[in-house]
């Protein structure tokens, strides 16, 4: 067996639970209505420092010599395994250095500073830091905490398996985000060994933002390969190359490796604010976003991991705003207008009247293919839905007029 053993991560239980919470697991009946089964939620986006990352983290360092400990930890992070390893760091006395890429979110900056690390700033990507880690460990002799690809880690992520377990007992399929696979290899281990001891299936789903999917690929090849990583809001599952540990891991336990987009994600983190009221980072919410988009079928009773809920309020706002657009909500149009007074003022009666909300206008007579004669109008408007939208759309047709939208 590849991984770590049942035993092994019934062990690092006993360890984790010194500092991990045993986070909620709430049903969602907006999502089992989606899904035509049983949905719930584990709640990792309320577990200590904001993610699941804890649970590894203090796993590995709390295995490590006296001597060991005395040189210190040292990791490279964009947040939240940065925070999961200050924390563990400050819990176990231990001095850290974390590398953290200049841009690296105000409130992540902080939290980590906050648990005690000594935060040093390099790099504008992920890749510069963790060189920079790597640089410092070999000059200083601190002890490099991997985020994903190490046994123990994999071993103390794998206690959110067994929590699920306790929680839900009649599982049928489990959708766990991946980003270097760390939290499904160790989670799909626990389930799959507990289930097998127990003569039964659990099926489970990973899921990759769609800008950076190493998984499908390496799969198909049979290797962890290396893809190009293009933006993305789900910035915390951003990793180009499988772990060596997670890939032979999930190669052999892991049913299904399906991807989403950010419209996918964004509309995921409006629902869940709306409906389950939880706060979610992007990551944390592409479990939800495969059951959304319709990745997920016929998977009977179900947990959606939400695997963390650092999100910074500035990314946010972007991000419900992307939401609502995604789910057309928010409704951009263009509309010609003749060039003389009073079109403005009728145009916004036309959306009034048809219960719309407008919240941005920009009205010019120098767009492209313009007539001397002509104006644009590009207004924007929210609305409560696919239905409304082409309602407000209809009526502005009715007056005469041709409204585009942004896509046309």
């Amino acid at each position: 067996m590849v991984g770590p053993s049942l035993a092994t991560i019934e062990t690092a239980r006993a360890v984790v639970s010194r500092v991990a919470d045993v986070t909620p697991m709430e049903s969602s009946r907006f999502l089992a209505e989606v899904l035509g089964s049983p949905v719930y939620l584990k709640c990792e986006n309320l577990q200590r420092t904001g993610s699941y990352k804890i649970r590894g983290a203090y796993n590995r360092i709390s295995k490590l010599t006296d001597e060991e400990k005395a040189r210190g930890v040292v990791a490279a992070s964009a947040g939240n395994h940065a925070q999961g390893v200050a924390f563990a760091a400050r819990e176990l006395g231990i001095t850290a250095t974390i590398f953290m890429p200049v841009g690296v979110a105000l409130p992540k900056l902080q939290a980590t500073r906050n648990y005690g690390a000594d935060v040093v700033l390099r790099g504008h990507t992920v890749a510069e830091p963790l060189q920079a880690a790597a640089e410092f460990a070999e000059a200083t002799g601190a002890v490099l905490i991997p985020p994903f690809d190490h046994e123990d880690v994999v071993a103390g992520q794998g206690t959110l398996g067994l929590e699920i377990l306790d929680q839900v007992a009649d599982i049928d399929t489990v959708i766990v985000p991946i980003g270097g696979g760390g939290l499904i290899s160790g989670v799909a281990s626990a389930l799959k060994q507990s289930a097998a001891r127990d003569g039964r299936s659990i099926r489970v789903i990973g899921v990759q933002a769609a800008n950076a999917a190493a998984y499908p690929p390496s799969l198909s090849a049979g290797v962890p390969m290396e893809v190009p990583i293009t933006a993305t809001i789900a910035d915390g599952i951003a990793v180009s190359k499988p772990g060596m540990l997670n890939f032979a891991i999930i190669k052999d336990m892991v049913d299904e490796v399906v991807t989403v987009s950010d419209d996918d994600t964004a509309r995921a983190l409006l629902v869940l604010l709306e409906r389950a009221k939880l706060v979610v980072e992007p990551a944390g919410a592409v479990a939800v976003a495969a059951i959304l988009s319709g990745k997920v079928t016929n998977a009977g009773r179900t947990v959606a991991i939400l695997s963390g809920g650092n999100i910074d309020p500035l990314m946010m706002e972007r991000v419900i705003a992307r939401g609502l657009a995604a789910s057309d909500r928010y409704l951009k149009l263009r509309v010609m207008l003749p060039d003389r007074p009073g079109q403005l003022a009728r145009t916004s009666q036309i959306i009034s009247e048809a219960n719309a909300n407008v919240v941005e206008v920009l009205h010019t007579r120098h767009g492209r293919g313009l007539q001397i004669s002509d104006v644009e109008l590009e207004v924007s408007v929210e609305t409560r839905g696919p239905e409304h939208s082409a309602f407000v759309i209809e009526k502005l047709r009715e007056a005469g007029y041709e409204p585009r939208t942004a896509v046309d």
